[in-house]
């Protein structure tokens, strides 16, 4: 089965988050399912600077006003489709803003030319390749399912996922003429969206399947709370709705062969752990003693419940424990941050910023992770967390609730537990949290038999990646 994956980023070659993370882990673990991936992604600076030798297999005069073309290549055993179009995406900064945080003001525009790219090769295919399904990712890359819907790709399935339904490609409706679209692709079947654009629901009404990051969130997407005023559009095709749990690189993350870390080690020899915890103190100024460290790698913002932690940080210190932060997002959240590190100096520290080397020491130093999230789709540092034997502390919510076995009495006592869960959006239950976590890190077999529970769970990508491969093959078969 071939299949185009479309995708606005792809670690290791570029990344801003965790869809980055499954662009670039999927395709391996689907080819153990007989399915071959080629990934079409845009050609920023820091992918064409990996290419190395790529041919042209398709181009452009004039997509969207601009010259461009196909490039294929292979890259760390990603096959990819980059879409060159240095108008568009050779500029410094992010992948979809400034330096500064600034949204480019012709997102609009450089995403259109991205999905149409994957339509036209859906339609056409490229040098003899041509898919027979298509799997794009969030609204960068959504419009691809609506321009195959309205063309001559109309037939080919195509599936759609969510990694963040807050993240919608919202535009006005004056756009609509420029996109080369027919006109009765301008409807609430189509593009219109409260008399906009929308991106992200024009390919979830096009989709032959929707599918979410974990069984948790495509329920709450559901309601009014979390649907993000989609969950109308979601509930009347729910019988399209598939939950499908992200899994994690497993040879990325493996604390006995990770060369990012201090030492390794492994289920059996925790021991290891010593050196990562010296070295994280070490790199965060951190004293050094027997005081649980907590860790957070994040992106700092409302969604992530940052603002609860700012109190929280103030509590964990007050009884006893640290706290290493690594992330970035909203300024006033980065300054509360830096604020409470000088104020306890040893206790707290504060990179600002994201470190993908550092992120491995400290989940193989840290011995507890916090991810107090409003809403957390599926949420990938819980797992490489589990995985490292840093016990993680969410909020009940998304892929956190599908993944993390609550602390509770049963579960310690039947060796079941993983980490510990609160209820979301709740300060106090957050700083109940944090108690449980100073009273069960004081218990140092209770503790390694959380530890142990979390490594043994099997996060791969081999479960997910089967249950893809049914849904395209369900998919194919329902086409025919």
């Amino acid at each position: 089965m071939k299949l185009l994956s479309v995708a606005s980023e792809i670690y290791p070659l570029i990344k801003t988050g965790g869809l980055a993370d499954v662009a670039g882990a999927l395709p391996g673990a689907l080819a153990g399912q007989g399915v071959q991936v080629r990934t079409l992604v845009p050609g920023y600076p820091a992918v064409i600077a990996r290419l190395g030798k790529a041919k042209a297999v398709r181009r452009y005069d004039a997509l969207f006003g601009a010259g461009a073309s196909v490039l294929a290549a292979t890259v760390d055993g990603l096959d990819l489709l980059v879409l060159d179009a240095p108008d568009f995406f050779a500029r410094e900064g992010g992948p979809y803003g400034d330096h500064g945080g600034n949204d480019w003001n012709d997102n609009w525009r450089r995403f259109a030319a991205l999905s149409r790219a994957g339509a036209d090769i859906a339609a056409d295919g490229v040098k003899g390749w041509r898919p027979d399904i298509v799997h794009v990712h969030d609204w960068q890359a959504a419009m691809t399912a609506a321009y195959m819907r309205f063309g001559p790709a109309a037939q080919v399935p195509k599936v759609v996922t969510i990694h963040n339904l807050a993240f919608q490609g919202r535009y006005s409706a004056g756009i609509f003429p420029d996109l080369g679209l027919p006109p009765e692709a301008w409807g609430v079947d189509g593009v219109e969206y409260y008399g906009g654009t929308g991106y992200l629901k024009a390919g979830l009404v096009s989709a032959d399947a929707i599918t979410t990051v974990s069984p948790t969130y495509a329920q709450e997407i559901r309601s009014a709370v979390h649907g993000m005023g989609l969950d109308g559009l979601i509930n009347g095709r729910v019988d399209r709705l598939h939950g499908i749990l992200n899994g994690v690189d497993t040879d990325i993350w493996n604390p006995a062969t990770d060369g990012l870390i201090a030492k390794p080690y492994s289920a059996r020899a925790l021991g290891g752990r010593a050196a990562n915890r010296r070295a994280l103190e070490r790199r965060f100024g951190l004293d050094h003693d027997g005081a649980p460290i907590c860790i957070i790698v994040s992106r700092l913002t409302w969604q992530k419940g940052m603002d609860m932690m700012i109190d929280a940080a103030e509590h964990l210190v007050a009884m006893g424990g640290k706290l290493a932060v690594l992330g970035s997002g909203d300024h006033p959240l980065e300054g509360a941050l830096l604020g409470a590190a000088d104020r306890h100096r040893g206790r707290i520290g504060v990179q600002i910023g994201y470190d993908e080397p550092l992120s491995h020491l400290m989940q193989a130093g840290g011995d507890a992770i916090l991810i107090p999230s409003r809403f957390e789709p599926c949420g990938l540092t819980q797992l490489y967390a589990l995985r490292y034997g840093c016990v993680p502390v969410v909020a009940r919510v998304g892929g956190l609730a599908d993944t993390v076995i609550d602390a509770n009495e049963a579960a310690v006592g039947a060796g079941a537990a993983t980490g510990i869960v609160f209820m979301p959006s709740d300060p106090l239950a957050l700083h109940g949290a944090i108690n449980r976590l100073i009273d069960l890190h004081g218990d140092k077999l209770a503790w390694q038999a959380m530890q142990r529970a979390g490594m043994r769970a099997d996060f791969s990508w081999r479960h997910s990646a089967a249950k893809y491969a049914d849904l395209y093959r369900a998919l194919m078969a329902e086409a025919a």
